[in-house]
């Protein structure tokens, strides 16, 4: 039986969204390194002028970004009916963000980010992640 080895377009994307570019640059090369397929943005807003997202893709959203909290840009994605999984990143969360990410079905991983939590939590989120390296 002879087995197909996925490439990196099966696999969707992880698309990082967070306003601290160290964090934005800092996560895309570990995710690449893991070997994911990544995208960031600064802002939500960036991201819903872009391009659409695909059903494999993967969110990782910071919660406290400008112009639109991690939630709302989780919500108003959904509102246009994109499901794409997602991952909130942030520190010291609320009470209230635990119940609102909760009653939405989005994890967080906690700031400082330990890079196996997040890795495991996007190769749970997305239907198809890369095999590990």
């Amino acid at each position: 039986m002879e087995s197909k080895s996925r490439s990196a377009n099966d696999c969707g994307t992880v698309v990082v969204i967070d306003d601290d570019v160290a964090v934005r640059n800092s996560l895309k090369f570990t995710l690449e390194v893991e070997g994911f397929t990544v995208r960031i943005f600064a802002d939500g807003q960036e991201l819903l002028d872009d391009k659409p997202l695909t059903p494999s893709d993967c969110l990782v959203v910071d919660q406290n970004l400008p112009r639109m909290r991690g939630l709302e840009l989780i919500a108003e994605l959904r509102r246009r009916n994109n499901k794409v999984p997602a991952i909130l990143i942030t520190t010291n969360p609320s009470d209230a963000v635990r119940r609102q990410a909760s009653a939405a079905g989005v994890p967080i991983v906690e700031k400082p980010l330990l890079n196996s939590l997040l890795f495991d939590a996007i190769r749970r989120a997305m239907p198809n992640p890369p095999p590990v390296n």
